[in-house]
Order: C-alpha cells, then sequence, then structure tokens
C-alpha cells in the first residue's frame, strides 16, 4: 500500500505510422520509448492502435508473411528498450484465429497481451474481417500503479471498462486508430465521460496521427478524470510525444490538470485535415510533388492551396490549360494565384489538340448535333497533359472535383477525374467556398473574384454549373440527407423539398456509381465518403 502521495509519469505517443512498414515503426517505437525515459522521465509510453502495423493493415492482415514479421519486431522491442514499460498494439496469433492486441513491454519480456473485445464493423471499419475477438481483461502494474488496458471500439461501448475496473485497475489506458470526420473530438469526449461514468477511474486515449489513403487520424489524444472533467488534451494535427502527470495515493491515482487544446474550428479542422491528408498520401508513396491542372475556378484554386501547405511551393506545380471557352478573367485569376503561391506554373491551351480530336472524330461524328461529347474531349485533352506531365516528372496528379460534382457525375471519366488524389472529393460545393474564405483569413491567395463569380466549366459558352445542376445550396442540401443520412426521397419530399428536383439528383447519384468507383481515392473528412463509407452497387434495380 502507498502510504504517502508519489508522482507517475505516463507519455501519450501520438504519432504517425506507416502501415505495412513493421520495421520502421518498430524503430520509431524505440526511438520514441527511449525519448520518453530519458527526456520525459517517464515511467510508461502507451502508443495507438497496431502501432507496429501502422492502421488499417487491411488484407494485409491475411497475408501470412506479413503476420511473420511481428514476433521478430516484439523481441527486438525487448531487447532494445529497458527502465519504461511500454503498452503498443499488434496483431498477434493465437490458437483461435488472429487478434487486435495489445502488449505490454517491461523488463525486457512480454508482461500481458489484451485481445481487443468490441470489434468494429461498420462504416470505413470491418475488423471482423480478420480478428476473433477477447473477453478478458488485463490490468498490470509498473511503478506501483495497477493500469488496465482497452483498444479503441472498447471504450465507445459499455464494458471492457468497466471490467478492467473489476478486475483491480486504478487506471485505464486506450489504445486508439479514431479516424477524423466533422464533430468527431467532442464525440470521443463523450464517450470517454460515459466509460468514466461506468469505471470511476481515470482515461488516458491515446489516438493515432497522420493520412492512410482516405482516411486521416487527427491525434487529439486526451485524459479525463475520474468525475470526467477533460484535465489534459494533445494539440488535434500535431504529431508528439505529450506526457501526463498523475499524483497516486491510496485513495487512487489522480490526473494533474495539464494543457487541454482547443478543437479547432468547423473550417479550420477540415482544412487541417486535407493538409494533413495530401501530405502524407504524397510523403508515404514516394512522390517528389504534386501537379494539377488550374482553371481560374474556385476548386482547383482551393485544392492548389491545400497542395502548397500540404507540400510546400517548390514541390507544387500548375498548369493552365485554357480553350476557345476560357474567359480572359480566369487565365488572370489563375496566374494571380499561383505567384501568390509561389508556385511555378505553365500556360498549354488546348485547341490544337482539341482541334486534332475533332478532325479524327470527324468521319463518325458528321452530321450529329454537338453535346456534351465535344465538352469532354476538352478535359480529355487537359487530362492527357497533366498525365504526360506526371510520368515525366513523378509528381502526383491532384483532381480538384468536390462531392458535390462527384455524387451527381459532373465531371468527366478521364478527363478532369484522371489523377491520383483527389484532395476536396469529400468536400460539398458550399464547403469549398467556405474553405476558400477561411484561407484567405489566414493569407489572401485566392482572388476574391473567384469565389464571387458564378462556377462555369467554361466547356461551351456561357456555361455556367447552374444550367446543369440546381444551385448549390439546394443541391448540397439534398445530397446531405440523401447520400450522408440516407434519407429517401419520399422522406425528403416531406422535409418540404421539390419532388421533382429531389427524383432527378437521386437519379443521378444512382446512375454514377461507376464513376465513382474509378475515381481517384481523396480525404475522408463527413461521416459519409464515396469510398470505404458507402459501397453500392454499379448495376441495380434500385431508383429511389
Amino acid at each position: 500500500m502507498i502510504d504517502a502521495s508519489s508522482p507517475f509519469r505516463v507519455v501519450m505517443a501520438q504519432l504517425d505510422f506507416l502501415v505495412g512498414d513493421i520495421q520502421g515503426n518498430t524503430g520509431k517505437i524505440i526511438t520514441a520509448a527511449i525519448d520518453a525515459r530519458d527526456r520525459l522521465r517517464a515511467d510508461l509510453i502507451v502508443f495507438p492502435e497496431l502501432t507496429l502495423t501502422g492502421y488499417p493493415p487491411e488484407d494485409l492482415l491475411l497475408r501470412p508473411g506479413f503476420i511473420r514479421q511481428v514476433d521478430p519486431a516484439l523481441q527486438r522491442l525487448c531487447s532494445e528498450i529497458h527502465d519504461i514499460a511500454v503498452v503498443a498494439g499488434c496483431p498477434l496469433p493465437t490458437p483461435d484465429g488472429l487478434r487486435n492486441a495489445a502488449v505490454v513491454l517491461a523488463g525486457g519480456v512480454v508482461r500481458a497481451r489484451y485481445f481487443k473485445q468490441w470489434l468494429p464493423n461498420y462504416s470505413v471499419f470491418d475488423e471482423k474481417r480478420y480478428f476473433v475477438p477477447g473477453d478478458d481483461p488485463v490490468v498490470f502494474e509498473t511503478a506501483g500503479v495497477r493500469v488496465g488496458v482497452t483498444i479503441c471500439e472498447d471504450i465507445w461501448l459499455p464494458g471492457p471498462a468497466a471490467q478492467a475496473a473489476e478486475a483491480g485497475a486504478q487506471l485505464l489506458v486506450n489504445l486508439n486508430a479514431s479516424p477524423y470526420h466533422t464533430g468527431k473530438g467532442e464525440q470521443r469526449l463523450m464517450a470517454l465521460r460515459r466509460r468514466v461514468r461506468e469505471c470511476h477511474i481515470p482515461i488516458i486515449y491515446v489516438n493515432l496521427l497522420g493520412g492512410q489513403d482516405e482516411l486521416v487520424f487527427d491525434g487529439g489524444s486526451m485524459v479525463v478524470g475520474a468525475d470526467g472533467a477533460l484535465v489534459q488534451r494533445a494539440p488535434f494535427f500535431v504529431e508528439g510525444l505529450y506526457p501526463v502527470d498523475f499524483t497516486v495515493s491510496a485513495t487512487g491515482v489522480e490526473p494533474e490538470t495539464g494543457e487541454v487544446a482547443v478543437e479547432s474550428g468547423l473550417e479550420e479542422g477540415i482544412y487541417q485535415a486535407l493538409v494533413l491528408g495530401v501530405r502524407d498520401y504524397v510523403q508515404k508513396n514516394g512522390f517528389p510533388g504534386a501537379v494539377l491542372g488550374l482553371s481560374g475556378g474556385i476548386d482547383s484554386a482551393l485544392t492548389l492551396a491545400i497542395a502548397v501547405d500540404a507540400l510546400g511551393a517548390e514541390r507544387v506545380e500548375a498548369v493552365l490549360m485554357p480553350s476557345r471557352y476560357t474567359a480572359e478573367m480566369s487565365n488572370t485569376d489563375a496566374e494571380q494565384e499561383a505567384r501568390a503561391l509561389g508556385v511555378k506554373y505553365h500556360i498549354m491551351p488546348i485547341e490544337p489538340a482539341f482541334q486534332v480530336f475533332l478532325e479524327i472524330l470527324q468521319p463518325v461524328l458528321a452530321g450529329l448535333p454537338v453535346n456534351s461529347t465535344e465538352e469532354n474531349i476538352q478535359a480529355r485533352c487537359r487530362g492527357v497533359l497533366l498525365m504526360a506531365i506526371s510520368n515525366k516528372t513523378g509528381k502526383l496528379v491532384l483532381t480538384t472535383g468536390n462531392k458535390s460534382e462527384t455524387a451527381v457525375g459532373y465531371s468527366t471519366l478521364y478527363g478532369d477525374m484522371a489523377g491520383g488524389f483527389a484532395p476536396i472529393k469529400d468536400v460539398l460545393k458550399t464547403m469549398v467556398y467556405r474553405l476558400a474564405v477561411w484561407r484567405n483569413q489566414q493569407s489572401p491567395v485566392i482572388p476574391q473574384r473567384v469565389i464571387d463569380r458564378p462556377p462555369s466549366a467554361e466547356l461551351r459558352p456561357e456555361q455556367t454549373d447552374q444550367d446543369s445542376l440546381p444551385p448549390y445550396d439546394l443541391l448540397d442540401t439534398i445530397l446531405h440527407g440523401y447520400v450522408e443520412q440516407d434519407r429517401s426521397v419520399d422522406e425528403l419530399v416531406e422535409a418540404g423539398f421539390d419532388r421533382d428536383i429531389v427524383e432527378r439528383v437521386a437519379q443521378l447519384v444512382i446512375l454514377n456509381e461507376y464513376k465513382r468507383r474509378q475515381a481517384a481515392p481523396g480525404v475522408r473528412i463527413t461521416p459519409r465518403a464515396f469510398g470505404r463509407d458507402r459501397r453500392y452497387p454499379m448495376t441495380s434495380g434500385f431508383r429511389r
């Protein structure tokens, strides 16, 4: 029994790991643990979920050769980390199947293994594809403190936290890989407070940081006291080691008050997620930089700003590709933004290529009325130019389509959809404008005229988006209900929307699933993004 109060320090390792790089991740764990021990004087360091493999490893978990790398990595951790306890995540094979585990390393050995009990199988998660659940608590002692272990979903649902407290835990640590979407920070805090009411002990919540394909992990690791108070929270979108101090006495373990990072506002949080998602996709995949088409419109303007903020101006290249229908103000505004951001840019008119394609197609198209075919040829000329630059330079092509366009197919397959990554794919058009305004408040880089003028694809004379689509305020509200909330046409009509418009939008969403299947991946910032969240058949009789 502890007769007097004593200090206890835990470090939250809010770090960015590379999926599949078990050796590299092992080295990063060792470096962080030694730093936590020597510089921060910590007793315990806690890492995120599936630290060794990165999250989510997806079907890498089905490869026996991949799983065989885990045990040597654990042996290396045991041999190279001393005088500090470590809790880290990894997959572990057992006689009953593969487990999503947290291992406790101390004294040169694996002292305990905890197996995740609640396996999420919704939204972007499909852990039941890979893992079998555990059912037993794990409590270990270090520096005189009894610490219980849980993993991610275990803290969102009742059972495991109370189970750990009943097994004698004075403190609970929760390893996380909780991806960002708008409003997620408050949801996490509410979940922790619900668990505290069950277990009556403090909880340390350590979250992953970084971009992984479409997902972004925003950190925000935190500590909630036994009374439900938020006593410390690490910054969002910032990698680092964050120490947490506790006072240990005969009556329990109490966290000391530390810095509580404020969750970013809506636009700032989305923008930070987009920047992190682009940066990690480019860097983790080894691209030297990015290239994109700059049209003078709002979508490409915002995408360029995100790319520069993610990678630096020296790694970003812009290409202006005017056609016969491009307004001079579009060229002027695009050049102005490129100069404001310090980006190298080229002007490549597409008229010669467009004319050649029309001449080649003339025997087939002769006598047929002009329609979207000619518009799409222009977009595909631009796609060819961007992909050629990408092939020569190795730079990744960033597409510039937003969620509103992606939803209804207002884009050209193999044209403006051509590219490797789509930064604003999950951003509705109305939010694109809000993000542009927010970015200009930090430093004005997007010409105000780009924000103010009606959007246009400029593929035919006097064209505006609203020639083909409902006004974006209306369209985005319908899409939010139909796509993100799964509301039916009838429900949206009952909510006051015009039936003809809703049915038209719903039909466009359904008919363009084939395009979305062929679209570049993009950063997920809503609870229901196209891609991992929403998996609809391309061939279907459903029309409502």
